[in-house]
C-alpha cells in the first residue's frame, strides 16, 4: 500500500462476464451500486484493461458505459489469438477474461 492509498479489487466492486467475437473478446463488468459503479467510471480505464491484458497480444480496448444499467463493456481486440477455431491457448473463447480482470486491484485514495 502507498501511503494515503489503498488498494480494492474489482470483484468487491462488481461482477463480470466474458465471451469471443472472432478473435476479439468481450468482458461484461456490472457495478454492484451507484458508488461502485463511480469508481469503475473513474479508474477502470480502456488503457488500465489493456495494459491488463498485454501479454495477450491485444491491439486495442474500447469502453462503453451502460450508465443506466451501472455497467460496461470492454471490447479487446486481438485478444484471443485467431479467434475458437484458431486458436491453440486454453482459452479460446475468452471465458476466463471476466475472472481475470475481476483479480485486477485499482487504487482508492483515502482521506488519512
Amino acid at each position: 500500500m502507498i501511503a494515503g492509498q489503498q488498494l480494492i479489487s474489482i470483484r468487491d466492486l462488481a461482477t463480470a462476464r466474458s465471451g469471443d467475437k472472432g478473435n476479439h473478446a468481450n468482458i461484461g463488468v456490472v457495478a454492484n451500486n451507484a458508488a461502485s459503479y463511480e469508481i469503475l467510471r473513474s479508474r477502470l480505464t480502456a488503457v488500465r484493461v489493456q495494459s491488463h491484458f498485454a501479454g495477450l497480444g491485444v491491439s486495442r480496448v474500447e469502453r462503453f458505459e451502460l450508465p443506466l444499467i451501472g455497467a460496461f463493456n470492454f471490447l479487446l481486440y486481438d485478444a484471443l489469438g485467431g479467434g475458437a477455431s484458431r486458436s491453440l491457448r486454453i482459452d479460446t473463447q475468452g471465458k476466463l477474461l471476466a475472472t481475470s480482470l475481476l483479480d485486477l486491484q485499482l487504487r482508492l485514495e483515502s482521506d488519512a
